[in-house]
């Protein structure tokens, strides 16, 4: 298995909602540190890799994912729940979960529809697949509130589903390449520069909060004059993405990205024969967007691996991941 794919499973594997990030990024800092890299947390919880003292430009990815909280407890001891971020309901029904307490308990559980079962409910096709006729099924003997009260389960509690990681002929499918294969993308590009990275005045900063709309408006380092941002490149009807390609944002539902960055990267992907397509997003924004929007005085663009079925079952391709690396790597090397 390649290194990027390793990488990618094994952040797949930590569960990390938004909101609920400190396991993913404590095992992102550890493989940093033991490479040499220094890292340090901004005041929201960002964790900011490099090794210079005045990076100029920032590479960002976000390690939160969709996922779920614990609404409130049914009368027979079951979850209602509420999404966190922009959870595709029908694609997530019938998938395990885990509920994550408060204390630190962690018990299973499966997304379902209420009164699922075919042989009691002859609608249960037709029900619109939404939070009201949704339930966490809790796998605890419970019968009434009080003994799931008991477990120690309470409203607030993280809901997180498993990624259902599969590497095959080069795609890999999972839940939550969104954004984690841009990250794995990140990690195996630092370890690669380990050794550079004083000489390099380029940051990369890993995002908490992206899919609730806020992760990259804050916590950059004030030196910083343009920011990369890499999330995944759309794929499906109306555009122009491929997972076996980097997608180059021009525009998405936020507005256009900075035309001489763009412009560079694209002259970039022709120069270098790297896999590209240049596309422009309808529903989408980004950790670019977030860091416009409050403010901030740099230059922005757009890059990821293209991700077919987004928030759903998601899919994308090594040479995908590769061209992303590669398309960063040759960013960083024109510029300094």
């Amino acid at each position: 298995m390649e290194r990027v794919v390793e990488i990618l499973r094994e952040i797949l594997e930590i569960p990390s909602p938004t909101g609920y990030t400190k396991e993913v990024l404590a095992h992102i800092e550890k493989v940093l540190d033991e490479a040499g890299i220094k890292t340090c947390y901004t005041n929201k919880g960002a964790l900011l890799a490099y090794n210079h003292p005045e990076p100029e430009l920032v590479i960002a990815g976000h390690v939160d994912t969709l996922g779920a909280m614990v609404k409130g407890i049914l009368p027979d001891g079951h979850l209602s729940f509420t999404r966190v971020g922009g959870l595709l309901l029908p694609t997530f029904e019938g998938e395990y979960c885990t509920i994550i307490t408060r204390s630190g308990k962690h018990y299973r559980g499966t997304l379902l529809l209420k009164n699922p079962s075919v042989h009691v409910n002859r609608e249960a096709s037709k029900k619109e697949r939404k939070e009201e006729n949704m339930y966490i099924r809790l796998d605890a003997e419970v019968e009434k509130k009080e003994d799931t009260e008991k477990l120690g389960i309470r409203p607030g509690d993280f809901i997180a589903f498993d990624p259902k990681f599969e590497y095959i002929n080069g795609f890999v499918k999972a839940h939550f390449l969104d954004d984690k294969a841009s990250v794995a993308v990140m990690i195996d590009l630092l370890l690669d520069l380990a050794d550079e990275l004083e000489n390099l005045p380029v940051a990369f900063f890993f995002s908490p909060y992206e899919e609730v709309g806020h992760g990259g408006s804050a916590g950059y380092p004030p030196t910083t004059r343009e920011l990369l941002v890499v999330d995944m490149g759309v794929v499906g009807e109306g555009v122009a993405g491929k997972e076996t390609a980097v997608s180059i944002a021009a525009k998405d539902s936020t507005g256009p990205y900075d035309y001489e960055m763009t412009s560079k990267l694209i002259e970039l992907t022709e120069k270098n024969d790297i896999p590209h397509v240049v596309d422009v997003f309808p529903y989408y924004g980004s950790d670019g967007s977030a860091a416009l929007r409050a403010g901030w005085d740099f230059r922005v663009a757009l890059i990821g691996p293209g991700v077919h079925a987004s928030h759903g079952m998601e899919r994308t391709h090594l040479k995908g991941l590769l061209a992303t690396k590669e398309l960063i790597k040759a960013y960083i090397e024109e510029k300094f």
